[in-house]
């Protein structure tokens, strides 16, 4: 594919986008060409909008094999000011456009998990850490979607809006407490999907009800093998149940397409210490605990794969862009970054692939024509 194809595509990415300038010299710049500069940036481990305008500098004899560049190199300024004025609903739908090209037929655990951006937090303007939620598709490993809240409280509100941008066919679902209610099991269930939805007691007596159910003695139920793995200096150890016997907590309880109900125990050994855990679900499918046990696993690669990479990968805690709908167009570039490494799928860390990018144009070109 030439340069000029890969631009052509990729400006093909943004259709429906309008361009948030309205004056001064900054709309001279071609916005399209703006947008391709700063994911290349991202793509090469940058940041901001500072980070940008030096990988434009540094960069320029690549760019200008491909882009046009009327009026010089564009300042940092000129990054910043769309990135903050954009319309973070349109830039999302970008994003699903480009997710529709990068993951096949959606299948597998699909993991519902939040993410706060710690140094978007805006004290002069009374403005608290944006608050990323995300759908991380544990097969594809890729991120599916994701909508932003100005706060956790508000992330309850935000998971029905994140699950209708998806196809859940096929699907299971998968969230922490704070999202075990009845509203979102009950649209996973109108959308053709199913859950495993952590159970704490935020949700009162049923907790209370499926923990002494699941200790019963004498309760039918189906238990695995425990499922031992050592990492890290750390032996863990985990052990599932599930059960069927619905009929008196369903009468006591009423819960929108509950089949089953489970827990996992984990046992952790360290040098130091050993702890126990144990975590009860609740379940639109009766899973084989083997199955079970997998589910559950598979929701924690959120934490592993996607959280800790904006981490530790690209330093996301340390962004501190504020202003305006910066924080939000700039974590939905990071998500494009990281599912196109992903998708191009070579060796080596995030960290390692970055530099990469960085100093190898034919790798960074590489990956430009996955969009």
């Amino acid at each position: 594919m030439s340069r000029q194809e890969v631009l052509d595509q990729f400006g093909a990415c943004w259709e429906g986008l309008d361009d948030p300038r309205r004056f001064g010299h900054a709309a001279l710049h071609d916005f399209h060409e703006l947008l391709m500069i700063a994911l290349c940036a991202i793509l090469c481990g940058g940041q901001g909008a500072v980070d940008m305008a030096e990988f434009a500098e540094a960069k320029e004899p690549f760019l200008r094999s491909f882009l046009t560049l009327p009026i010089g190199l564009p300042s940092h300024e000129t990054f910043s000011r769309p990135f903050r004025d954009l319309d973070p609903d349109q830039f999302r739908d970008s994003f699903q456009r480009i997710m529709s090209q990068f993951s096949e037929q959606l299948q597998g655990v699909v993991a519902i998990d939040g993410k706060v951006l710690r140094r978007s937090f805006d004290r002069a303007r009374g403005k608290s850490p944006l608050h990323m939620v995300s759908a991380w598709g544990s097969q594809q490993r890729l991120v599916l979607a994701q909508i932003a809240t100005d706060a956790k409280s508000n992330e309850i509100t935000a998971v029905p809006k994140l699950l209708r941008m998806l196809s859940l066919k096929r699907t299971i679902v998968t969230a922490d407490a704070l999202n075990c209610q009845r509203t979102i099991a009950e649209q996973i269930v109108e959308q053709k999907g199913d859950y495993a939805l952590t159970l704490k007691g935020n949700q009162g007596t049923l907790y209370d009800d499926v923990v002494l159910l699941l200790d019963d003695p004498e309760l039918k139920a189906s238990t695995a093998a425990p499922v031992v793995e050592a990492d890290h200096g750390r032996i863990e150890t985990r052990t599932a149940k599930v059960s069927t016997e619905m009929g008196w907590l369903q009468k006591q309880h009423p819960w929108p397409g509950l089949k089953a109900i489970g827990k996992v125990v984990r046992v952790r050994e360290t040098a130091e210490k050993t702890t126990t855990e144990t975590a009860h679900y609740l379940l639109s499918r009766a899973l084989a605990p083997e199955r079970f046990n997998e589910v559950v696993r598979q929701h924690w690669g959120v934490e592993n794969s996607l959280h800790w990479r904006l981490d530790v990968g690209m330093n996301e805690d340390q962004d501190r862009t504020r202003i305006g709908h910066g924080p939000h167009n700039l974590a939905v570039l990071r998500h494009m970054a990281i599912n196109a490494m992903q998708k191009e799928g070579s060796k080596g860390s995030l960290r390692g692939r970055f530099k990469r990018a960085g100093w190898n144009n034919d790798y960074l070109f590489q990956l430009l024509e996955l969009f």
